[in-house]
């Protein structure tokens, strides 16, 4: 009896260390020694392997048509490789997208740019508009919880001729192609409304009300931190229960990340 307990003791012990093992390799699922590396073929009559990542280092070695190489690993449009024989060099991604994938395909890479995009969270950033025909100004700051959906919080001013406009609102953001450099944007909010009439206009009253708003917009990825952003948006201030009033505003921005 003491054997069979012995026996599920360490039976026990086993499924938690391979249950703890599975659990580290879920953590750090990238580790270079539990990955294939990717191979391409050489489908230009060469492939130029430089001694360093940068087309100031000499070249070495070609690969010739129909060899095949792997790549080991990228630093901006670099890409470190190893042929079949051993060498190891680095090519530029301009000819590692003439390469072939084991499907046949062309090879192609994602904008490192976009890499460096994907991988920050917080933005901020500041554009310049008409809000219902009057000139507009807001500034605006976000956070990604994913590569395809964020939180942006946005204060905005509107100096009109008859009045000025003061908003603030929170939306929920969707970028469902993110990885692209010209990417459009969705998103939806909640925020605050309040219009100050000029003190020369009789009998006007101030306006305070709950806004919400739909926007629809695009992002272009300039460099490593900055982008320019375009808009559309239609807000509507619920001024009582039974009144609403529509906007609709159009700006044009630049914004950065880190």
């Amino acid at each position: 009896m003491p054997l069979a307990v012995s026996r599920r003791g360490r039976c026990a012990l086993a499924l938690a260390q391979a249950a703890l093992l599975a659990g580290l390799v879920a953590l750090n699922p990238a580790h270079a020694d539990d990955e294939p590396l990717e191979r391409v073929q050489v489908a230009d009559p060469y492939l130029e392997m430089h001694t360093g990542a940068g087309r100031g280092y000499p070249v070495f070695h070609v690969a010739e048509r129909h060899e095949w190489v792997e790549i080991l690993l990228r630093h901006t449009d670099w890409f470190k490789v190893r042929t079949a024989g051993g060498k190891v060099g680095w090519v530029h991604r301009s000819q590692l997208e003439t390469t072939l994938t084991a499907a046949g395909g062309n090879k192609t890479f994602r904008d490192v740019l976009l890499d460096d995009y994907l991988q920050r969270r917080v933005q901020m950033g500041g554009a310049w508009g008409r809000f219902d025909g009057e000139p507009m100004l807001k500034l605006w700051g976000g956070y990604r919880f994913s590569p395809v959906l964020g939180v942006e919080a946005t204060i905005g001013q509107v100096q009109g001729v008859f009045s000025g406009t003061d908003f603030w609102h929170v939306n929920i953001v969707s970028e469902p192609w993110s990885d692209r450099r010209l990417s459009p944007t969705f998103g939806v909010g909640v925020g605050r409304f309040k219009n100050v009439p000029n003190a020369s206009l009789v009998s006007a009253r101030r306006t305070n009300a709950n806004l919400a708003n739909a926007s629809l917009g695009v992002r272009y990825y300039l460099s490593d931190r900055f982008m320019l952003t375009a808009d559309y948006s239609i807000y509507t201030a619920f001024v009582s229960d039974t009144r609403s009033t529509e906007y609709r505003a159009v700006t044009a921005g630049i914004s950065f990340f880190f």
